[in-house]
Parts: C-alpha cells; structure tokens; sequence
C-alpha cells in the first residue's frame, strides 16, 4: 500500500527538521570560522583564519600524528576483522560460539573501563608516548565491532558460490581473497569509513596513552587549543573546521559504496 500525499509531505517535512537540526550547527561554525577575528574587523570570508589557526595550534604536528594512527588502526584492524569473520562466519571451526561471544565483549566494554590498565600495561612495554600505545588500544576495539560486522556478511553469502570455487579448487585462502572479498567491496568500504571516524574523534586514549603530549592527535590538540584561545572563538571554529575536514572528504569519496554497505547490512540484518 502506498502512502498518500499527505503522509508522503509529512514524512519530508519530518526528514526536513532532523537535516536542519544537524545541518545548522555545522553551518554555525563554517560561518564564524570565516568571521573577523576581531571586533574592529571588516568584511567577510577571512580564510587567513584558518592558516593561523593551523599554525598557532601546531596542526600539522597534531595532523600528523592522527593519519599515523588512523592508518595503522584501519588497515590492521580490517585486516584482521576479515580474516576472523571469514573463519567465524564461513568455516566455523569448534568452538566458534564461545569465540564471537569473547568478540563481542570488546564492543560492550567500554574504554573508560579499561584505560588505565591499559596504561599500566603499556608503561611495562615501554610504549607509552609512543604510536603503538596509542593505535594498539584502537585496534582491538575495532577489531571486536569488525569481526561481528564481516561475520554478518560472510554468514549471508551464498554457499553455492563457496561451493563452486571449492569444486574449481580454490583453496580457504583463494576464496577468501578472489571470491568472497570482492562482494564484500561495501561491507569492507563501511567498515573503514567507520573505524576512520572512530579513530579519528578518539580523545580520551590518545589523552592517557601520551601523558607528556608527545603523541597529541588533532581531536586532543583542539581540546587544548580551546584552552589557550578562550576568547578567540573565530580562530576555534576554524580548528574545528580543519579536524572534521579529513573525515567529511573521507565520507564522500566513499559515499556510494559507504551507503550500498549500510543498506545491504540493513536488509540482510
């Protein structure tokens, strides 16, 4: 049954709201982020906003380090994510049960739980300040979320297709890697728009896991720019601006197949 017209124009009037309830804020910051930094100053679009917000915040450094991390988490993490759904959701080895559910406790747990015996475990490696304390932590929390999402899919693919690459000779390797993985092109494409964002916006283990600031990623340096220019609220939106600027051209590079995996994930769920 299709919905009527008015059901149909309440629906977009509804859908209207929620975008512009999400829309306005980011549109609030973009416009004081092109203010005048002063009172006194005059006209509009300043764009040199933004190359003294990324100098006096030390972005590059902050920058830096956050692709540093993000790389290391999104393609290890995906990496492994694949490989334990295949085993978990394709070949189910004894056991398999017991071993997704320890899976998803990395997901239930969260990381304030957690954190400082992570730091303490870290110090006795000798890894604090490091990279690695930073991005190991990271890796295993999306591990946890990626191998019950690539489960999901693997579960749901067709066993005649298996079957077939099975009778072709394919080996386990060979069918994950030329068979499974090329469908599985939107799932892995979600997953690392996902684990991108998760890693990127992390505060709280970058915060622990480099005490002396060293290790300062971009979400951590904008906290502490806000410290330093309280008052300069133009100069803080445009660090804003630059640290969600990486993960908004992520998304839409990736769109297509970001949306395709979400759906799929949504009807096969």
């Amino acid at each position: 049954m299709r919905p009527s017209r008015t059901e149909q124009l309440f629906n977009y009037v509804i859908l209207t709201l929620f975008a512009a309830g999400a829309l306005l804020p980011i549109l609030r910051i973009l416009v004081l982020s092109l203010q005048p930094e002063s009172i006194a100053g005059e006209g509009f679009f300043h764009f040199e906003n933004y190359a003294a917000a990324w100098e006096q915040g030390h972005f590059s450094t902050y920058m830096k380090n956050s692709v540093m991390v993000a790389v290391i988490v999104v393609s290890v993490a995906l990496v492994l994510s694949i490989a334990s759904g295949y085993v978990l959701g394709v070949l189910r080895p004894r056991g398999e049960k017991v071993l997704f559910f320890l899976f998803l406790l990395g997901i239930m747990v969260p990381s304030e739980a957690i954190v400082l015996p992570l730091f303490f475990d870290m110090r006795s490696l000798g890894l604090i300040d490091t990279v690695w304390a930073i991005a190991l932590p990271q890796i295993a929390q999306s591990l946890a979320f990626g191998t019950f999402w690539m489960r999901a899919f693997f579960r749901s693919v067709d066993r005649s297709m298996i079957e077939a690459a099975q009778i072709d000779g394919a080996g386990t390797l060979r069918i994950l890697w030329s068979v499974l993985v090329p469908v599985a092109i939107p799932t892995v494409v979600t997953q690392v728009v996902l684990t991108f964002m998760w890693t990127w916006n992390d505060f709280l283990i970058p915060l622990v896991m480099s005490p002396s600031g060293t290790m300062r990623t971009a979400p951590l340096g904008l906290a502490f720019f806000q410290g330093q220019y309280t008052q300069g609220s133009t100069l803080l939106a445009a660090g804003a601006v630059l640290v969600a600027l990486p993960m908004v051209l992520l998304y839409f590079a990736l769109q297509r197949y970001f949306m395709s995996g979400i759906t799929d994930g949504a009807v096969k769920g």
